[in-house]
């Protein structure tokens, strides 16, 4: 390793091989710093789930961690408290050139020794996958404690740093989100491969996927195929679900009974747990791509269906509708009408729909693609550190 690299050190309270828009976007990044020479990444998160971590082109360094969303209060202090120490003793041992703070639970982690003093001298910035509006009022407290020792906020949506750069004096950068390396090349002969293996021919095919968690409100997908179905639409339903908690087999198993309720079991494909490689395959066999969150900063599976032409409808909540940038594919969950409608207009009009997805695909190009994302990281450490 060159002594001239800078080592950037990544705190994380999930972990990295845990399937979703922050690990992946981490990960991304990382590879390409990694790669490009100029900087060490060094990964903290806790114990991988199956990965070994010789695996990856970066060094990680793992933790012991309970699950971030215990019901017990108790459990939830503890885990917090092992966290500070396991964060301290990571940072010692790393001695990090610079500090960039991945995840909100992780700020405030970091926050309890930063801002009594402890390693004053290392610089961090700050990515805030969430919202300014989102978070409760101890955490806006911790949160803006901390930000006033921070070189730099990142936010994924302009959207998200007006909202910030109302309530703090820290310079805030939008660097929109990045996908895996695993969608970089679009393959024109893997959609008929796709819909070949799973017995799809010109049947709609509708997706949903993502992890459980309460933002992308899985209860509420069933209600949205039951409105298609109603509109008098014929389609199919492939619906990919991450399982990484003890209760979220009961709300996976809930979501796909109430789907084939609607549409019986011989219309849903369901793949749960899957790789970024395998994620970048199933892309290809849904024609529109839907989201149900009720609480999203930027929205990364978005940018997944776009790189694989898809069509994506999505609910107008926070940065989504910066990054869906066109009104008539956003929807409001309180109005399933307008999305059955859309859904039927594109479903009865091939021309319609496909250039519904060749314009996705361009704005995924010309906007999320993994060389800007990871570019406009270095520059904001190379503004940072001086070099």
């Amino acid at each position: 390793m060159s002594d001239s690299r800078k080592t950037i050190l990544y705190l994380m309270e999930y972990p990295i091989d845990l399937p979703g828009g922050g690990q992946e976007s981490t990960r991304t990044l990382c590879e390409g710093l990694a790669s490009s020479g100029e900087f060490e990444p060094v990964v903290a998160c806790p114990t991988l789930l199956s990965a070994s971590a010789s695996s990856y082109p970066f060094r990680i360094v793992t933790y012991r961690s309970d699950e971030n969303r215990e019901l017990s209060k108790t459990k939830r202090l503890t885990n917090f408290f092992s966290r500070i120490s396991s964060f301290k003793k990571i940072i010692k041992e790393v001695r990090p050139d610079m500090i960039h703070v991945s995840m909100s639970e992780s700020l405030i982690t970091f926050g309890f020794l930063r801002v009594p003093g402890f390693f004053a001298k290392i610089p961090f910035v700050y990515t805030d996958r969430g919202l300014r509006t989102g978070y409760r009022k101890h955490s806006m407290l911790c949160i803006k404690a901390t930000m006033k020792k921070a070189a730099r906020m990142l936010t994924t949506t302009e959207f998200n740093a007006k909202l910030w750069r109302s309530v703090i004096k820290t310079p805030v950068t939008v660097i929109p989100n990045t996908i895996s390396t695993a969608f970089a090349e679009y393959d024109p002969d893997a959609r008929e491969q796709m819909r070949k293996k799973y017995g799809v021919g010109d049947e709609l095919v509708i997706g949903f996927a993502g992890r459980i968690s309460e933002e992308k409100d899985w209860p509420k997908v069933p209600s949205v195929v039951k409105a298609i179905a109603d509109a008098g639409i014929k389609f199919k339903v492939a619906l990919v679900m991450s399982l990484y908690e003890e209760r979220d087999r009961g709300i996976a198993d809930d979501v796909k009974s109430r789907i084939t309720a609607v549409i019986g079991q011989e219309n849903l494909i369901y793949m749960q747990d899957l790789n970024q490689t395998e994620m970048s395959r199933y892309y290809y066999l849904v024609d529109i791509f839907i989201m149900t969150s009720s609480f999203e900063s930027f929205g990364k599976a978005a940018v997944e269906a776009m790189s694989r032409k898809c069509a994506v409808l999505s609910t107008s909540v926070g940065g989504l509708t910066e990054v869906i940038g066109n009104s008539d594919d956003l929807y409001d969950m309180n109005d399933l009408d307008k999305l059955a409608a859309r859904v039927r207009q594109l479903a009865g009009d091939k021309t319609a729909l496909d250039a519904e997805r060749e314009m996705f695909y361009r704005r995924y190009k010309d906007n999320y693609t993994t060389d800007k994302n990871i570019e406009g990281h270095a520059k904001v450490y190379r503004e940072i550190l001086g070099r």
